[in-house]
């Protein structure tokens, strides 16, 4: 059962909110005042803080501060009668959960409570959490080799259990919709609708429609009534991609739909509840965007309530090698083997700084096994821009044989040529060949891509 201190210091709204919450099955101390309530949050007993901003002489915002300082397990959502957006976004910019507005809608109060606890259930078992996904090797639709995939893995395995709107960042082609999709596959909302729709794909009139649904009539062209996406995703989870690019005018839209759960159909003055979990992608930043006055500050605070940020590949290269078995083995027809890379290749893949990111290495590989002959991959088989990348010299190594060769290279040369020659035996299988050679699946995929030392 969780545990939720409400401070308050009228006594009227302590009362009321203790008989709805404890309806809920909640146990609750209410507390009237911010100065007696000091020495609770400081305990470490509560899941869940419900304050009013507004007290006197110690306030929400202290509270909220030692709350992040003492108990960081703790989720807060702050009260507030004043509808001042700009109390409640420095709220959330010192870590608040959410607010809620005075006089509060019983439902939203109480969505935002379960959603809170939620979200504080999944970061303190996150232990838990693991043992059920199994780690972060079993999110297969992404490497991670490196260390920064894996935290973004394990950010991944933390959030997608709550409903906590998500904000991915990272540069075009890195995969910010494949983040997005394993957040939706390990949610309680697998099993519903994933929909995504790109911001700046359409104009405004257009994104308004799809985003929100119209009713016939509502325009020229509106021959009948339509579902938004957003009304659509309800019970699943919705993309907003390339979120920087849409109009401010549905900005705002889009603010109201997170705060009341409400989506209001272009022409229509009714409204309808949704329940769907939304993320958001961007490759730009929004702060640079807010201090410009082209994105909403409320906006950004109510989105990046987790935020994730995805490395840009120059930045892993351990990722590098280990991506291209991957697509190797994807693009593969089935029934045939995986062609083989000349070690060149595998130096010119890591050599080459990815300016297009992932997708730029899934196109440029797609590119290779389409003009490979004879199950061999080299390098006139690759994109002219990635074949011309220069190549690392190794200084151990000389032009005239194995003279001048360090033996820690000589060896090294022979692994590989060991490697290769259970490579060919085992069809290209890099699972079948690290099961020969009594390696684990991620030492291979280690070893394969050095060349010389």
């Amino acid at each position: 059962m969780a545990k939720i201190l409400l401070v308050d210091d009228e006594p009227s709204i302590l009362s009321v909110l203790s008989t709805l919450l404890k309806a809920e099955d909640y146990e609750v101390q209410a507390v009237l005042g911010g100065e007696n309530a000091a020495e609770l949050v400081a305990s470490g007993e509560f899941d869940l803080m419900i304050t009013d901003i507004r007290m006197s002489p110690v306030n929400g915002m202290e509270l909220l501060q030692q709350a992040h300082e003492q108990c960081p397990g703790m989720s807060v959502i702050m009260l507030t009668a004043y509808g001042s957006v700009e109390t409640a976004i420095e709220a959330l910019k010192l870590g608040a959960f959410d607010y809620v507005t005075k006089p509060f809608k019983v439902d939203e109060l109480l969505i935002t409570v379960q959603r809170a606890i939620d979200y504080n259930k999944a970061i303190t078992e996150n232990a838990d959490l693991k043992a059920q996904l199994n780690t972060r090797y079993h999110l297969k639709s992404i490497v991670a080799e490196s260390r920064s995939m894996q935290a973004v893995c394990d950010m991944i395995q933390r959030v997608a259990p709550t409903d906590a709107t998500v904000l991915i960042g990272g540069e075009s082609g890195t995969g910010k919709e494949l983040v997005a999709k394993a957040i939706h596959a390990y949610s309680r909302r697998k099993d519903k609708k994933f929909l995504a729709v790109n911001c700046a794909a359409l104009p405004e009139p257009l994104l308004e429609s799809e985003m929100f649904g119209h009713v016939k009539g509502a325009f020229t062209g509106a021959s009948c009534d339509k579902e938004g996406l957003l009304e659509a995703a309800s019970g699943g989870t919705i993309l907003l991609d390339e979120i920087s690019s849409m109009p401010l005018s549905i900005q705002g839209k889009l603010l109201r739909v997170l705060q009341e759960k409400e989506v209001r159909r272009v022409g229509s003055n009714e409204n309808i509840s949704i329940d769907a979990r939304v993320l958001a992608a961007t490759n730009t930043s929004l702060e640079e965007m807010i201090k410009g006055g082209s994105f909403r500050e409320d906006l950004y605070y109510r989105l990046s309530v987790i935020p994730i940020q995805i490395p840009p590949l120059r930045e892993r290269p351990e990722d590098i090698l280990p991506l291209v078995y991957h697509v190797l083995k994807r693009e593969t027809i089935e029934g045939q083997t995986a062609p083989l890379m000349d070690p060149d290749v595998a130096a010119i893949f890591e050599s080459y700084t990815w300016p297009g990111n992932v997708r730029e290495l899934e196109n440029a590989v797609t590119h290779a096994i389409t003009f490979a002959r004879e199950g061999k991959i080299t390098k006139e088989d690759l994109p002219a821009k990635v074949a011309a990348a220069p190549i690392q010299a190794d200084d151990a190594l000389s032009d005239d044989g194995d003279r001048g060769r360090s033996l820690k290279a000589f060896l090294r040369a022979k692994e590989k040529e060991y490697l290769q020659h259970v490579l060919s035996l085992s069809g290209g299988d890099k699972e079948e060949a690290a099961k020969t050679l009594k390696i684990s699946l991620a030492t291979l995929y280690r070893k394969l891509p050095e060349d010389g030392e």
